[in-house]
C-alpha cells in the first residue's frame, strides 16, 4: 500500500518489479516500510565545547558589570536558539543569576562521551571505526569484518560483579552557610547486604567503607544531588604490605638523624670541631656587601579633596565604627566573619592601603553605605604604575595611581574595560597588559559590590536549612518571617548615625546595631562565630603581623649582619652584646610569627597551610625555625635565615596572593591536612635556608685572600656543614611527606599515585636533592664550591613544585587560586645563581682547590 494515495497492489512471484519507497509491504504477515533510498557515507565526530570552563567564566561576571561578556557568551555558544535566554536578557536585576542558571541547566546533560578511533588491519585489508564510551559506562560493542575475520570491539569500563550488594539510602551534600555550590562535605548513607550480614555505613571524603577487602570511596555525585558515585578497589594485601613498607621507610629515615654513625651525626661532629678551631683563632669574615633593593608598596599619600570634604562632611566616630565592625556577615564562600574583616580586605585590595583620608576601614565602609554615589567620585581604585593603557582607555591622567569608580563607565553606563576582558580572562598565560586588566577588573567588581551589591549579608533567614543570610538588597519582597521587620534596621541605623553626628547622641544608632546583633544571635546562632572568636579576628586584622614581620625581620637581619662584620675587625664587648640582643630580638620575632599562625588557626578553624598565602607564611616560619634550631650560636646562620624569611614573607603579599581566610575544600577537611601538608611544606624551610647559606658561602669564597684564607676556610666549612645538615633534614621531611601524601591519596581516592603535577614535581625535587647530598661520592664534585652552588640550583625545583605547579599547571593539588605567570623567573633565578658561581670560582680555584 502506497502511503501517499492509499494505492494498493501485489508483488508478483518470480519477477523483478520496481521497489516503491514510503510504501507498506506485507510479506507473510511481516510488515515493513523503506522510507527513502539509502545513502552511503561516513559518520564523523567533532570535539565538543567545554561548557564547564565557559560557565566558569561567568563566575567572573558579578553584579552585572560584565553583562556584555555574558551576551557575547550566549550568542557565541548557542546562537540565540534558546528563546528563554533572549527573553530574560534585558531584565536588569535578574539577568546575571538567571542566565547562569539557565545556561547551567541547558548544558547540564550535554556532556559528551569519549571516542576512540581504531584502524583494524588483517589479511592485507583494513577498516577504520570509532568506538564510543566513557569512564563508568560499559561501551556498546561494534562488529567489523576484515578479510575473513570478524572482530567485536568495545570501549568503556569493564564490569565486575561484587559478592555483595550496596543500597543507597540517602546522599547528603552539605554546603557552606548560604551557598549554592560551595560544598563543605558530601556523604553517602548506604546499607551493605551480604549473605551472612546486613549493616549500615557512611561513606564520605577521607572516610571509606571497607568490607571483605573491598574499599569504597566517595568519588563524586550527580548534579541533582540525588545519586552518588563511589570508586572501589580490592587490594587488601597490597595495601597492608605497602603501609608496612611506608612505616619502615619513615622509621629508617628518621633514624638517620639520630643514630651515632650516620652522615648527619658525622656532620655534627665536624661542626663541633670547626667551632673549637674558631675559638682558638680570631674569626674574620670579609666585608659582606649587604645591599637590599627591597620592593614594597609604601602607603601612598591621598591628595586633599575639597569636594570630598564637602560631600562626606563627617566621619563616623571610631567607637561607632568599631561596634559596626563586630557585626557578622556571610561571604560568597559561606564563611562567617565580622564586617571588620571585609572592610579591611576591601580597602587593602582596592586602594592598596590600610586607611583612607584619615578613616580606618570600618569608617570607610560605613561612609560608602551612607553615600554610595559620593564614593563613585572618590579616587580610590589603585592602578600600579608602568601601564598607562588602562588610564588611556578610561580617560585618567597619565601616572595617576588612584582612580574614581565613575571613571570606568561612560555616560550611558557601559563598562569601558569590557571589550578587553574576554581575551584577558580566557588566556592561559596572560601577558602583563592582560594581567593588569584582570587585576583592575577585580577591584572594580569588589568596589561595585561594596557600594551597590549584596555583599552585606547580615540577616540570617529564620529556620533556613542551609543557614542562608541575606542583605537589604535581597529583601525587596515580604517573606512572612522576622526578616520583614529587621530589614529596616540597617537603613535606620545609617540614618541614626547621620542624626547622631549632629546631636552627638548615638543612642538610637546603638539600639539599631544592637538589634541586628541580637537578631543574628537568635536566628543565626548555628553558624555565627562566638564573641571571643570575633574579638580575636578583629585583633588579627588590626595588628596584621604578617604584613609587618618582613620589615622587622629584614631590619634586624641587616643590623645583625652589619654588627657581626664590624665585630670581626674590632673585638669589642658592646658589639658582642649588641649582636646577642639582636639575636634575642630575632627569637622574639619568631615567637610573634608563631603566635600569628596560632591565631589564624583558631580563627579559621583549620591548620593554617591550606592555600597559597598560608603556605608561604608557614614556609617562612619553618625557615626561621630551622635557622634557629640548627645552630643558635652561628650569628651568620641566624641572620641569613631571618633575611630569607623576610623575602619569603614579602612574597605572601605579592599581587597574585590573596590573604583572605577561606573555607576548606572537602578533600582538605581532614586530619591529613595537618600531617601531610605540615611535613611536606615545612621541608621547604630547610631547603630555603640551604639556598641562602649556599649563597653566603660563595660570597665568602669570593672575598677570600691570602691574609684571611685560614679564617675564611673555617667559616665556609661551618656554613657548608650546616647547609648539608639542613638539606638532609629537608630531604627526609620531603620524602616522608610525599609518601604520607600517597597514603592520603589512597584514603581519599583509592590510589597512591596519579602522576598529578604536584606529585610528579615533589618526586623530581626528591631526586634533585638526593643527588646534591650524595654528590660527594663523585670525586670531581667533592668540594664546597660545587656543593653550595648545587644547593642554590636545587631550590629552583622547590620553587616550581610550589609556585610553578600552582600557577602554571592544573591538577588535583591546585587548591590555591591564582593567575598563570610568565616562566621568565626561572631563567632569571638560574642566571643570577650562575653569575654568583662564576665570579666565585676563580677564588675557589686559587685558594681552596687541592
Amino acid at each position: 500500500m502506497r502511503m501517499a494515495d492509499k494505492f494498493q497492489g501485489k508483488v508478483a512471484k518470480d519477477s523483478v518489479q520496481e521497489l516503491m519507497y514510503r510504501s507498506l509491504y506485507n510479506v507473510g504477515g511481516t510488515q515493513f516500510v523503506i522510507p527513502d533510498q539509502p545513502k552511503k557515507g561516513t559518520l564523523e565526530y567533532e570535539p565538543s565545547i567545554d561548557y564547564e570552563s565557559k560557565l566558569k567564566e561567568l563566575e567572573l561576571s558579578e553584579n552585572g558589570i560584565l553583562f556584555l561578556k555574558i551576551r557575547y557568551f550566549i550568542s557565541t555558544l548557542i546562537n540565540n536558539e534558546n528563546k528563554e535566554i533572549k527573553k530574560i536578557i534585558d531584565d536588569k536585576e535578574k539577568r546575571i543569576s538567571s542566565i547562569k542558571n539557565i545556561i547551567s541547566n541547558y548544558f547540564k546533560n550535554k556532556k559528551s562521551e569519549d571516542i576512540l578511533k581504531l584502524k583494524v588491519t588483517s589479511q592485507g585489508k583494513e577498516e577504520t571505526l570509532a568506538l564510543i564510551g566513557s569512564k563508568g559506562k560499559q561501551g556498546d560493542p561494534k562488529v567489523v569484518k576484515v578479510g575473513n575475520l570478524e572482530f567485536t570491539l568495545s570501549y568503556g569500563s569493564k564490569v565486575y560483579t561484587l559478592p555483595f550488594s550496596i543500597q543507597l539510602n540517602d546522599f547528603i551534600a552539605e554546603k557552606y552557610p548560604g551557598t549554592e555550590n560551595s560544598y563543605s562535605s558530601y556523604e553517602s548513607k548506604v546499607t551493605v547486604k551480604d549473605t551472612t550480614e546486613k549493616f549500615d555505613a557512611r561513606i564520605y571524603m577521607n572516610n571509606i567503607l571497607d568490607h571483605k577487602g573491598f574499599r569504597f570511596f566517595q568519588a563524586s555525585f550527580d548534579p541533582d544531588e540525588k545519586g552518588t558515585v563511589l570508586s572501589v578497589n580490592h587490594d587488601f594485601w597490597g595495601t597492608t604490605i605497602t603501609y608496612i613498607g611506608y612505616f619502615l621507610l619513615f622509621f629508617c629515615m628518621m633514624a638517620l638523624l639520630f643514630t651515632k654513625h650516620s652522615r648527619f651525626a658525622d656532620l655534627k661532629r665536624k661542626l663541633e670541631n670547626v667551632k673549637r678551631k674558631k675559638e682558638k683563632l680570631l674569626t674574620i669574615v670579609v666585608l659582606f656587601c649587604f645591599f637590599t633593593g627591597f620592593s614594597q608598596n609604601h602607603p601612598h599619600t591621598t591628595p586633599k579633596m575639597n569636594y570630598l570634604d564637602s560631600i562626606l562632611h563627617y566621619k563616623v566616630p571610631k567607637k561607632q565604627a568599631e561596634e559596626f565592625g563586630r557585626l557578622v556577615i556571610q561571604d560568597a564562600g559561606g564563611r562567617m566573619k565580622p564586617i571588620n574583616t571585609f572592610s579591611s580586605e576591601l580597602l587593602r585590595k582596592v586602594s592598596h592601603s590600610n586607611d583612607f583620608n584619615g578613616m580606618n576601614p570600618d569608617q570607610v565602609f560605613l561612609s560608602m553605605k551612607q553615600f554610595p554615589f559620593a564614593w563613585i567620585e572618590v579616587p580610590l581604585i589603585y592602578i600600579k604604575t608602568g601601564n598607562d593603557s588602562i588610564r588611556k582607555i578610561i580617560g585618567a591622567d597619565k601616572g595617576q595611581k588612584l582612580i574614581p569608580f565613575k571613571k570606568f563607565f561612560d555616560d550611558k553606563g557601559n563598562y569601558k574595560l569590557s571589550p578587553y576582558l574576554e581575551e584577558a580572562y580566557k588566556t592561559a598565560n596572560p601577558n602583563q597588559f592582560e594581567k593588569d586588566f584582570v587585576e583592575t577588573d577585580k577591584k572594580v567588581n569588589l568596589m561595585n559590590s561594596a557600594l551597590f551589591g549584596s555583599i552585606l549579608k547580615i540577616y540570617p533567614v529564620p529556620n533556613d536549612k542551609n543557614n542562608k543570610w541575606l542583605s537589604n538588597v535581597e529583601l525587596s519582597h515580604a517573606t512572612g518571617t522576622a526578616l520583614d521587620t529587621i530589614k529596616t534596621a540597617f537603613p535606620y541605623y545609617l540614618e541614626s548615625l547621620m542624626i547622631g553626628s549632629k546631636t552627638k547622641d548615638y543612642t538610637m544608632a546603638n539600639t539599631m546595631r544592637n538589634g541586628i546583633e541580637t537578631y543574628q544571635k537568635k536566628f543565626g546562632k548555628a553558624v555565627r562565630p562566638s564573641d571571643k572568636k570575633i574579638d580575636y579576628e578583629i585583633l588579627y586584622n588590626k595588628y596584621d603581623v604578617f604584613q609587618k614581620l618582613p620589615y622587622w625581620y629584614l631590619t634586624i637581619a641587616a643590623l645583625m649582619m652589619l654588627f657581626t662584620i664590624i665585630q670581626i675587625f674590632k673585638e669589642k664587648k658592646w658589639l658582642s652584646v649588641t649582636v646577642n640582643v639582636l639575636h634575642v630580638i630575632v627569637g622574639l620575632l619568631f615567637a610573634t610569627h608563631t603566635l600569628g599562625l596560632i591565631a589564624r588557626w583558631y580563627i579559621s578553624g583549620h591548620a593554617p597551610w591550606s592555600n597559597a598565602y598560608e603556605a608561604i607564611v608557614y614556609v617562612s616560619w619553618a625557615t626561621m625555625f630551622f635557622g634557629l634550631a640548627f645552630d643558635r650560636k652561628s650569628k651568620l646562620t641566624v641572620a641569613s635565615a631571618a633575611f630569607v624569611t623576610a623575602m619569603i614573607l614579602t612574597a605572601a603579599y605579592a599581587n597574585w596572593i590573596d590573604p583572605e581566610i577561606a573555607n576548606l575544600q572537602p578533600v582538605l577537611n581532614s586530619y591529613w591536612l595537618m600531617i601531610h601538608v605540615a611535613v611536606i611544606v615545612a621541608s621547604y624551610g630547610p631547603f630555603a635556608l640551604g639556598m641562602i647559606l649556599g649563597f653566603v658561602s660563595l660570597v665568602l669564597i669570593f672575598f677570600t685572600n691570602e691574609k684571611n684564607k685560614a679564617k675564611m676556610e673555617l667559616n665556609i666549612k661551618e656554613i657548608t656543614y650546616i647547609n648539608e645538615m639542613a638539606l638532609t633534614v629537608g630531604l627526609v621531611m620531603l620524602t616522608i611527606g610525599n609518601f604520607l601524601g600517597g597514603q592520603w591519596a589512597n584514603e581519599s581516592w583509592g590510589r597512591y599515585w596519579g602522576w598529578d603535577p604536584k606529585e610528579t614535581w615533589a618526586l623530581i625535587s626528591i631526586m634533585v636533592y638526593a643527588f646534591v647530598i650524595h654528590a660527594r661520592f663523585v670525586p670531581s664534585l667533592r668540594n664546597s664550591w660545587i656543593f653550595n652552588l648545587m644547593a642554590m640550583y636545587a631550590f629552583v625545583s622547590i620553587l616550581f613544585t610550589y609556585y610553578g605547579v600552582n600557577f602554571h599547571l592544573v591538577g588535583l593539588h591546585s587548591y590555591a587560586s591564582g593567575e598563570a605567570k610568565s616562566l621568565s623567573w626561572i631563567w632569571m633565578t638560574l642566571g643570577g645563581m650562575s653569575f654568583i658561581g662564576a665570579i666565585s670560582y676563580p677564588m675557589y680555584y686559587k685558594y681552596y682547590k687541592k
